[in-house]
């Protein structure tokens, strides 16, 4: 009977999150008349006007999204896996108790809810000229993600051998060379994991594109969607083919990083 509950359990919350993705794919292929009348049931007249209508738009509002969120993306999750990776390695090899100190204060930032920390960012970001900017709201990803970047980072770095970088230091290289060469191509399973999560999480924010950039810098395909939502919205079907859009691109980077990713969550659980 215990046996029988794991597996059953395991299936009802795999159901439960899978319903909100079904409503999305079966509603837009439907005609809009047809999403109001039975939101739940299969399409019966198949259509791809919902995703020509989000594509076609005439202000260009998804394919400007997805070009700053590409863009905001790319930079803020490569800038936070290479800065984390090296304060990790820091971190991991240093013997003061100081190095513990500044782990514990950053993971203590990870309990930090963005909320409540956006009016001082943007205050910050204000006095140095840089809000409603890409490079402020980069930067601000970089303050609230590193973090996460180095605990990740610093649990994994102390399962990689200290002596093949006595050995390197032997041979002569320095220590900035030691970890390019040696330390940081060892460490391609959590930066696939942190990869991950940061893609995941800075591609669908929310809050701070919207306070950050502003109006006046464009938006992001979450903020468009939001944006796509008039006082009086009838149209689902675009509403639900945008959501589709603006999922498909952070969803084909997860697949093409996962054999990974597992690998880089439990690398830094076997030592220390």
């Amino acid at each position: 009977m215990r046996a029988a509950i794991r597996p059953i359990g395991a299936l009802l919350a795999a159901a439960l999150f899978a319903i909100p993705l079904y409503v999305v794919l079966v509603n837009v292929f439907k005609p809009g008349g047809d999403i109001a009348a039975s939101p739940w049931s299969l399409p019966h007249r198949f259509t791809l006007a919902n995703l020509r209508a989000v594509l076609d738009r005439p202000d260009h509002l998804y394919w400007n999204g997805l070009i700053n969120s590409l863009e905001i993306t790319g930079i803020s999750i490569v800038l936070v896996t290479v800065l984390s990776a090296m304060l990790g390695h820091v971190l991991a090899r240093s013997s003061s108790p100081l190095a513990n100190v500044v782990l514990g204060l950053l993971v203590c930032g990870l309990m930090i809810p963005t909320a409540v920390i956006v009016t001082p960012i943007t205050q910050i970001l204000r006095s140095v000229g840089l809000m409603n900017t890409v490079p402020g709201l980069v930067l601000a990803n970089l303050g609230y993600y590193i973090p996460f970047g180095v605990f990740v980072f610093t649990g994994f770095i102390r399962t990689v051998p200290v002596e093949l970088e006595e050995a390197a230091a032997i041979d002569g290289a320095g220590r900035f060379r030691t970890f390019w060469q040696i330390v940081f191509p060892l460490l391609r399973p959590a930066s696939a994991s942190v990869l991950i999560f940061l893609g995941v999480w800075i591609w669908s924010d929310f809050l701070n594109p919207l306070l950050i950039l502003g109006p006046t810098s464009g938006t992001t395909v979450t903020v468009g969607v939001y944006h796509a939502i008039g006082e009086h919205q009838s149209d689902f079907g675009s509403l639900f083919a945008f959501m589709v859009l603006a999922s498909l691109p952070i969803l084909l980077f997860f697949l093409a990083a996962q054999r990974h990713f597992v690998k880089g969550l439990t690398g830094g659980t076997s030592k220390g």
